[in-house]
């Protein structure tokens, strides 16, 4: 695993950050000996011909040339969201889904940008609450809320406001017609925050899978995106406790309790429990010396 947050941290220390190749040093969380340029060939590939496609339509709108770039991803090669095992983890994939042709939004989204900008289409992530969308600039003002927005789990429709308005409402479980819908959740998200997703989803399907070594290894690749996310110190401790590695747990939560703010009485609770499992992990760490 060493290697993998090797990788990571010298992918992210590119400017721009390539999302593909950081995607694909995310899947060797489950494929170690990952080959990434079988998948970076195929995106090119996927690239070149959407540049064909494109070709003609130079002059077009912006809707006309995404109605091309969406003919040709979802018709003609068929890229799909998964909704028949949205949960499963290899949704969440970059290489499984360039070979499936199935994912989640957000890794439909990730290949979708990488064609789009491989045939000179700035197409850029949102990370709308509970379901990752597109946006594409519209004209050259300096708006960044000026685009259209775009749905890549449904075709790559484009979305009103009031269509983002109920997936709002869908995600808060509620509907959402008398909430003024705030277009600030439209603005595009950059490499890190959309990297950061992407693992976070992959956590809570190891976590729920019960696969407490992949789901570490996404929490260590967390921690080399930000190195503040302290909840993420702590389900790191947790997570190697799940795995006997007494020390790694002690060390992650003694690190939880001295760094996070406890201010908020009703925070006092969590501390309790985190500092009952330090006592506890204190006592079997030097039950081994």
């Amino acid at each position: 695993m060493s290697a993998v947050l090797a990788d990571f941290e010298a992918t992210l220390s590119d400017d721009p950050v390539d999302l593909a190749k950081a995607a694909l040093v995310i899947a060797r969380i489950e494929y170690p000996t990952l080959d990434a340029a079988v998948s970076l060939d195929a995106l090119d590939r996927l690239g070149d011909r959407a540049t064909a496609r494109l070709a003609a339509e130079a002059t077009a709108s912006v809707r006309s040339r995404i109605a091309t770039l969406n003919a040709f991803l979802f018709e003609e090669e068929r890229f799909a969201g998964n909704r028949a095992h949205y949960m499963d983890f290899r949704n969440s994939l970059l290489n499984v889904v360039l070979g499936r042709r199935l994912g989640i939004p957000i890794t439909l989204a990730l290949v979708y940008m990488e064609v789009a900008r491989r045939a000179g289409v700035d197409v850029q992530g949102v990370a709308f609450p509970g379901h990752f969308l597109m946006r594409v600039p519209l004209g050259a003002r300096d708006d960044d809320l000026l685009a259209l927005v775009l749905d890549p789990f449904s075709g790559g429709a484009e979305m009103d406001d009031a269509a983002c308005q109920r997936l709002l409402g869908t995600h808060l479980g509620h509907l959402s017609e008398e909430l003024p819908f705030d277009r600030a959740l439209l603005r595009p998200c950059s490499a890190r925050q959309l990297l950061a997703r992407m693992l976070n989803n992959l956590k809570r399907i190891y976590v729920d899978l019960r696969s407490f070594p992949q789901a570490k290894a996404a929490t260590d690749l967390l921690l080399v995106l930000d190195p503040m996310m302290h909840a993420e110190r702590r389900d790191r401790g947790l997570l190697a406790y799940h795995l006997d590695d007494y020390a790694g747990a002690l060390r992650d939560l003694e690190d939880y309790l001295r760094l996070n703010s406890w201010s908020a009485s009703s925070a006092r609770e969590e501390h309790d429990q985190i500092w009952e499992h330090v006592k506890t992990l204190r006592r079997r760490v030097a039950a081994f010396n």
